[in-house]
């Protein structure tokens, strides 16, 4: 079947997945450029506690992102499905270059004490004891978005991507104060500035739909 016949429902995931391989490969990319960098100049990035710990954290934060926005139905209001298929395909790149790092410094992807690195930092969390990350969605909610379509579903998604990228935003601004890597510090900015402006657009669509975003802890 050639391309100009091939549904838009085939068609739609085959690019997403052309895009999240060509970013990732990006990732890749700036890891072997870092690499290069490190052995010829030794001294030129080092990588501290924070920065290990935003890069595995945000990592872990982005992969709930995906899920979310993977668990979302397909048959769903364009412009939230525009959206959500933004997320994947931006956070995916972004998890490639930040396990990339610590890859390339023989750190581990994930620490059993998550969030020990924004101790002590201004924006440190209010409440260590509540969700293991801000804004992190819990199963039950990530079940009942499965079990919804249409309307209900958008609502609900646009609900708890708001929640999580407000809690993505507040890890980013803490590692702009916490990180010593400036590429890392270079990412985070990118992250506030992307996830506000996308926080902000599904704001105005959850108002179109008389719904106001969850409780931000």
């Amino acid at each position: 079947m050639g391309s100009d016949t091939m549904p838009s429902s085939f068609r739609r995931p085959l690019v997403l997945l052309l895009c999240a391989i060509v970013l990732g490969a990006a990732g890749v990319a700036a890891g072997m450029l870092l690499q290069s960098e490190r052995d010829t100049n030794p001294g030129w990035v080092q990588l501290s506690s924070a920065d290990i710990g935003f890069a595995q954290d945000m990592s872990v934060h982005h992969e709930q992102a995906v899920l979310i926005a993977q668990t979302l139905p397909r048959d769903v209001d364009p412009q939230v499905r525009v959206i959500a298929d933004q997320i994947v395909v931006t956070q995916t790149s972004e998890i490639a270059t930040m396990r990339g790092w610590l890859n390339l410094f023989d750190e581990p992807f994930t620490t059993p004490h998550p969030m020990q690195w924004m101790h002590g930092s201004d924006h440190a969390m209010s409440d260590p004891g509540g969700a293991p990350m801000p804004g992190a969605a819990s199963t039950n909610e990530i079940t009942q978005l499965a079990g919804l379509r249409g309307a209900d579903a958008e609502t609900l998604f646009l609900q708890l991507m708001i929640r999580h990228h407000q809690g993505g935003v507040d890890m980013a601004e803490a590692a702009t104060h916490a990180v010593a890597s400036e590429p890392i510090r270079r990412i985070a900015r990118g992250m506030i500035r992307d996830q506000s402006n996308e926080i902000a657009v599904m704001t105005a669509i959850l108002d179109t739909r008389n719904a106001n975003p969850l409780p931000h802890p």
